[in-house]
């Protein structure tokens, strides 16, 4: 094993520049969200080179922007803290920015509510007067508004508090929270994997509400420790391994009084021991989404908040795994029914389902490529969504009961990779589009497809353009592909040496129509490389037999079809030059990195691992056990799935890059691999990033980081 540190600059401008500019995006708007009345936008916005939010809001009548509030404002002139829960939960939310990172507006649009340093502001719109709510010691996490506006709620010191708005007084909820058994926070796995960031909610009256208990007891702590600060206590997580001790959560109801014990909610919690998901609509049942630990099974139940007793309104089931969306069920307005998604049918389909659960009908079927939920407009009866058939795009759509769906944007030649949101009153959305020609962009839209405006940007505009094509390879159905070539093209018979951007894993495409995706790979084939990515077996947006291709193994298929896309790629791009063939990956793209370098060192002559898993008895229990099942019952699926089943297979030059304070793939799994290496006399290098994360935001880090790739690939290659 040699320990490598970063190599000299290769003088590139470009790079420091997408550095600096946190790869383009600081100073574009984000977290754009209407007013309920449809008139403002409220959204947030850095400056160019600056991570600290501020908070915008835009007038739909005039188009004119105007700034709300600035962290100096609140913090005046001291700087900013967050806890250490604080900066885990930005972790699990892929949260670089800082100053306001997020912000909560009123039910009737009279207030805002922004978080800094752990301590709560409450803005009145019209005047813009700010209140400091005053919160006792410790951290204000997760706070938002009550229905009614009058209160403000959130976990501190792992309880649930309100604050009275009128009185600014602190009002405890719940009682005995601990670091082992907190009240009102979703636990790691919930963050992580479900994409569910809260662990309490308000009753639609304000009166109660429903909050989730941890039980730790009997789970495993890792510790990190900043290994530059050797006198600092290395800080601990609770983390569920696989086929071990998972955390005991349990659901209560409660007055926001605090007064009188607790309703726990009932379940077989042994048979379905995840909250996948809690829902106290307006309008419309309590519910909770549970699910079985392998995740085959899942139930969604109606709530008496008055005895914590449950009614069975729907049931899934699927052999391999089921999928979730925090965004179902989503209840209409009048408390009629529900939408809900399911793949039952082969793909992801939006139902209508009665308020009793029974199916209605089919509102949005498999064909239509659903991927994000828009919103629902009441008045013209038309559901909003962004998919599409074509996978490696996304735009926004909007279809009528018994109608086709119809693009929100016909015109649009240049369609790319999009997001939205609809005003309440479904007369406005706000799009957000980056292409494979431009950078991200927000405008608003009214409902007939007028351009109302665009959320003002300040952001750099990168000094490159992409020379990107995307096309389908091999026999049918086909792989998507990405190629990027150097921005002057190939010379006529000129060989280059090939760089495959992998991932290759659940729940991710790597082949996408957008800039932002992709201009640091123009970088790199600017170095002198045909750079390609494939989107095999695994991956979203072909339908269910396509992405549950891989249960129970990990590296053989998603291998395979990274291995078969390229050289059928090869015999249509001849500048490619098949004996040189790098393949670079972070998370499950390191994963993928390691097993084709060692799988197919026939193929991969080097291999950059960033943050790879290297044994998956060593990851987490939701996201490993979905797709390997427990190891208990499927050891072999562990097996197969993990590099160091193949390292006496290597031959290539590896690169392993982790950062030191990862708490979501550890830093344990490169040192197992780079010692089982050594034991096993294979040269690699080893590039630890000290006290880094599973995201690498500081940008002079993040340039050194990408001089030492190159450098390493021009070396091997």
């Amino acid at each position: 094993m040699a320990l490598v540190i970063a190599a000299a600059p290769l003088g590139n401008e470009f790079l420091r520049e997408y550095a600096q500019t946190r790869r383009y995006l600081a100073g574009r708007p984000s977290s754009a969200v209407f007013t309920p009345d449809g008139k403002t936008v409220l959204f947030l916005r850095a400056q160019a080179t600056d991570p600290g939010q501020l908070l915008y809001a835009f007038d739909v009548a005039s188009g004119q922007t105007r700034e709300l509030l600035t962290p100096a404002a609140l913090l005046k002139g001291a700087a900013e803290q967050l806890s250490v829960a604080e900066r885990a939960r930005l972790e699990r939310m892929r949260v670089s920015a800082r100053g306001f990172t997020s912000f909560a507006l009123s039910k009737d649009g009279q207030r805002i509510l922004v978080a800094l340093s752990g301590r709560l502001y409450v803005v009145e719109l019209a005047s813009q007067f700010v209140t400091e709510l005053k919160t006792g010691e410790g951290a204000a996490i997760d706070p938002k508004f009550s229905p009614d506006g009058r209160s403000v709620g959130y976990v501190r010191a792992n309880d649930v508090y309100v604050i009275a708005l009128a009185k600014n007084r602190e009002q405890r909820v719940t009682q005995g929270g601990t670091d082992e058994k907190p009240n009102g926070l979703a636990e790691f796995v919930a963050q992580e994997e479900m994409s569910r960031f809260s662990g309490f909610w308000f009753s639609p009256d304000s009166q109660q509400v429903i909050y989730q208990s941890s039980n730790h007891a009997g789970m495993e702590q890792f510790s990190i420790a900043d290994p530059m600060h050797p006198e600092a206590h290395a800080e601990q997580f609770y983390y569920p391994r696989p086929g071990k001790q998972n955390v005991r959560v349990a659901l209560w109801v409660k007055p926001v009084s605090g007064t009188g014990k607790p309703r726990q909610v009932q379940w077989d919690v042994e048979k379905f021991p995840y909250v996948a998901t809690v829902n106290w609509p307006s309008q419309g049942a309590l519910t909770v989404l549970v699910q079985n630990r392998e995740q085959t099974m899942q139930e969604l139940l109606r709530i008496d908040a008055a005895t914590g007793q449950t009614q069975r309104l729907l049931e899934e089931h699927d052999a391999a795994w089921l999928n979730l969306d925090q965004d179902f069920p989503q209840w209409r307005a009048d408390g009629s029914g529900f939408f809900w998604l399911t793949e039952r049918n082969g793909g992801p389909e939006i139902e209508l389902r009665n308020a009793d659960g029974s199916f209605k009908e089919t509102w949005v079927k498999k064909e239509a490529g659903f991927a994000e939920w828009v919103g629902f407009d009441n008045v013209t009866g038309q559901v909003y969504f962004a998919g599409g058939p074509n996978p490696t795009q996304t735009e926004v759509w909007r279809q009528k009961w018994g109608a086709a769906p119809m693009r929100f944007q016909p015109q649009d030649k240049d369609p790319g990779t999009q997001t939205a949101q609809l005003s309440e009153d479904g007369k406005a959305l706000v799009i957000a589009k980056t292409s494979r020609q431009h950078m991200p962009k927000s405008t608003v839209h009214k409902s007939d497809g007028t351009v109302v405006g665009e959320l003002p940007s300040v952001a750099v505009e990168p000094s490159v353009k992409l020379n990107m094509e995307i096309r389908q390879v091999g026999g049918e159905p086909g792989f998507w592909a990405g190629v990027v070539r150097p921005t002057g093209g190939v010379k006529s018979g000129s060989k280059l040496p090939v760089i495959l951007n992998v991932y290759g894993g659940p729940g991710h495409r790597e082949v996408v129509d957008s800039l932002r995706e992709n201009l640091l790979l123009q970088w790199v084939a600017d170095q002198g490389y045909v750079v390609v990515k494939f989107d095999g077996r695994g991956t979203p947006r072909r339908g269910r037999d396509w992405e549950r291709a891989i249960k129970y193994d990990f590296a053989t298929t998603t291998v395979d079809d990274q291995i078969n896309a390229l050289t059928a790629l090869a015999k249509e791009v001849p500048e490619m030059d098949m004996k040189r063939v790098g393949v670079y990956g972070w998370s499950f793209g390191g994963t993928m990195a390691s097993l084709l370098s060692f799988k197919r060192s026939d193929v991969v002559k080097a291999a950059v691992a960033g943050a790879p898993v290297t044994d998956w008895l060593d990851y987490d229990t939701h996201y490993t056990e979905r797709f390997l099942g427990l190891p208990q019952a499927h050891p072999h699926a562990y097996e197969v799935s993990s590099p160091m089943s193949y390292v006496k297979d290597a031959t290539s030059g590896l690169l392993l890059i982790h950062g030191t304070g990862d708490d979501n793939v550890y830093f344990v799994h490169s040192l197992k691999l780079s010692d089982a290496l050594f034991r096993a006399g294979k040269p690699h290098q080893v590039l630890p990033l000290s006290n880094f994360t599973h995201m690498v935001p500081e940008p002079l880090v993040l340039e050194r980081l990408w001089q030492r790739i190159a450098g390493f690939f021009k070396e091997n290659l």
